[in-house]
């Protein structure tokens, strides 16, 4: 993969809102992920729940070895955009929908034996038909640290993955591989452990298995994540059990790779300076609700710690399209433009047209410093959503 210097975004330039998806801090994130399959021998997929930004597949298939998806439509744009390797995991597939993720998907993941025993004749009639569709079941590790509940696929009573209690030896013909997922943004120290929980529960049926998918959530380009330890890890599970090993992030692909630019709309006042911006937390950026996380602004601080504080709103009329409290240098004018950082993932993918509100354009600044309009959202994508 080539880079050059990249000239700097010009914010200038950018009709708002938009996020701007920046090629050179993609290539950053995916020489990453190339040092590790090179020197780990494992296998990394993006997971397109966290970044579905298909424009950018480009880049993003020439190091990584395909996708994984959680629904049919998922699996169509991993087959269509990344046309390489095709893993699907679902909770629960559908009579309605299995047929043509089978004929779709290299790797299908079932949440239960149950799923598995439903849907394995046409698996095996498929795989006798010459089609061979690699088969796994998701499994509970039996350990996560992930702190936020909303996010730990491992909490009491969830509803993810088979658990040591509810396995069944007896329907493993026909399996290839085993899948298990409880990490939300942790370093590899976190993956240590939970490969050693998952070793200790299941280390006995690893032997009969052809690869391991050690699922998402893995914060691989965080400044600080331990990538040594990442690939010891992988290097240990392969070299142990002859299997090969799958990595799936998604959140880590789109990390930190371009922002979203708002303009101030309207500025108000109600015991404090409010700012009304033409983007909206929970059409735009849902998780500073759900998780919740506060986003970082270009040039600015926390309440208080610069001259001029305010609250940044959305325009819906959700009363809590609260982004949150920010303070400026300078005082904010209509017009005025924030640049949010690191908003590609986990964003687009969430986005809706609550109220009508326009979706933010899709756009990409290239290394020679071109702003490319990818997509942009009229009146039709909000019709077509609602009738």
């Amino acid at each position: 993969m080539t880079t050059v210097n990249p000239i700097p975004l010009d914010i200038s330039a950018v009709q708002t809102p938009a996020y701007i998806l920046e090629e050179s801090a993609l290539k950053r994130n995916l020489a990453i992920f190339d040092r590790v399959q090179k020197e780990s021998g494992g296998k990394i997929i993006l997971a397109l729940k966290g970044f579905a930004f298909w424009p950018a597949f480009p880049w993003v298939r020439e190091v990584l070895h395909g996708a994984t998806a959680s629904s049919l439509h998922e699996a169509r744009l991993a087959k269509e955009e990344m046309r390489k390797e095709v893993h699907v995991y679902s909770v629960a597939f559908t009579d309605k929908e299995f047929p043509e993720v089978l004929a779709i998907a290299d790797h299908i993941v079932f949440n239960s034996f149950g799923q598995w025993r439903r849907f394995k004749p046409q698996v095996m009639a498929a795989r006798a038909a010459g089609r061979y569709v690699s088969c796994g079941i998701r499994v509970n590790p039996g350990h996560s640290e992930v702190q936020t509940p909303l996010y730990d696929p491992c909490y009491a009573n969830s509803r993810l993955g088979v658990t040591r209690e509810e396995f069944r030896p007896d329907d493993l013909d026909g399996i290839d591989g085993f899948h298990f997922h409880a990490h939300c943004g942790n370093n590899s120290d976190t993956l240590e452990r939970v490969v050693a929980s998952f070793e200790k529960l299941y280390g006995e049926f690893i032997p009969r298995m052809k690869w391991i998918n050690f699922g998402g959530g893995h914060h691989i380009t965080k400044q600080g994540y331990d990538v040594e330890r990442l690939i010891r890890v992988i290097k240990g599970v392969r070299e142990r059990y002859k299997v090969e090993v799958y990595v799936e992030p998604g959140e880590a692909v789109g990390w930190r790779t371009g922002p979203l630019v708002s303009s101030v709309v309207d500025i108000v006042r109600n015991g404090m300076d409010i700012a009304i911006l033409d983007t909206s937390a929970t059409a735009h950026m849902p998780d500073t609700l759900e998780m919740p996380y506060r986003p970082e602004i270009r040039e600015a601080d926390v309440p208080g710690k610069l001259a001029h504080t305010y609250r940044l709103g959305g325009l819906t009329c959700l009363a809590g399209d609260v982004i949150g409290d920010y303070s400026f240098a300078k005082p904010l004018a209509i017009g005025d433009k924030l640049v949010f950082e690191d908003m590609i993932h986990y964003t687009i993918v969430k986005n809706t047209t609550f109220n009508g509100i326009p979706l933010p354009s899709l756009c990409m600044w290239t290394e020679q410093g071109e702003l490319r309009v990818a997509r942009e959202f009229g009146y039709e994508s909000y019709k077509l959503r609602n009738g």
